[in-house]
């Protein structure tokens, strides 16, 4: 016969598992995703700058979720599946996409196979930005907190994003640098791609003592964001997407000067 605790008695039903989802956090992401397909949609009717403005809603309310999702416990498998279908969305297919309405798409006027190129750099961004995704669902329980391997998906659309709005808040025109959007949206996507280190600033605890000169940074992106926005966040996004290779560089440099140390001691 088999034991009771594998054939439950009428007294004692079997419990059911729950089918249900969290609703807040996937709220939440919805509306990220909706904010990113707007951003879509707002490119196709030439109106860029809300385009760029959506899908950096998007990217605020995507850092929302997650830490909305713990606060509450309401963390799930189908919230992150779902998260990630989200990013895809919002910071894959959008940015490509405005980036061909807003620049891209005029390189057919220079060549034919510029205009191929132009299209196939849109691609290659939104296919990087789905391979950055579901490398870091496979690798994101044995990685490095502290560190993102890859230029997140996110920062990649600020940086592409960041130069349409940046570009059109000025009165310059996509077609006047095409040739500057193609390099920088094949750079972003591609450092979505790499095995370059960017800091995460997960360890960084908002409870914690910070030095004087930390706040003094804050309080000069607060003047320089309210001075002009579009640049300000392109300026941020820039830098942040160089900081992995000029690291990556220079620690490169250093284990070879380590190594030279060593070799020289042994002789």
């Amino acid at each position: 016969m088999e034991s009771s605790e594998h054939n439950p008695s009428p007294q004692q039903p079997a419990k059911r598992r729950s089918r249900g989802i969290y609703l807040l956090p996937n709220l939440i992401t919805t509306a990220a995703m909706f904010a990113g397909f707007y951003g879509i949609v707002a490119a196709t009717q030439n109106k860029f700058e809300q385009a760029a403005v959506a899908i950096f809603i998007a990217m605020v309310l995507d850092a929302l979720d997650g830490r909305v999702a713990r606060m509450t416990n309401t963390q799930s498998a189908f919230g992150a599946e779902y998260d990630s279908l989200a990013d895809m969305a919002s910071f894959g297919l959008a940015p490509a996409l405005v980036m061909y309405e807003w620049s891209l798409n005029s390189l057919v006027d220079v060549s034919y196979v510029l205009g191929k190129l132009g299209w196939l750099g849109a691609f290659l961004f939104a296919a990087c930005g789905a391979l950055r995704l579901a490398r870091f669902n496979v690798r994101a329980s044995n990685t490095d907190k502290r560190y993102f391997q890859g230029l997140p998906s996110p920062a990649a659309a600020a940086l592409v994003i960041g130069f349409v709005w940046a570009c059109h808040d000025n009165g310059i025109a996509g077609e006047t640098v095409n040739l500057v959007s193609l390099p920088l949206i094949v750079f972003a996507g591609l450092l979505m791609v790499s095995n370059i280190s960017f800091y995460s600033f997960k360890d960084i605890g908002f409870h914690n003592k910070v030095p004087f000169f930390a706040m003094l940074i804050v309080l000069m992106m607060f003047v320089f964001g309210a001075i002009d926005p579009p640049i300000t966040l392109f300026g941020c996004f820039l830098l942040y997407a160089l900081s992995g290779p000029v690291i990556s560089v220079l620690r490169r440099f250093r284990k070879r000067g380590v190594v030279d140390q060593d070799k020289k001691s042994e002789s």
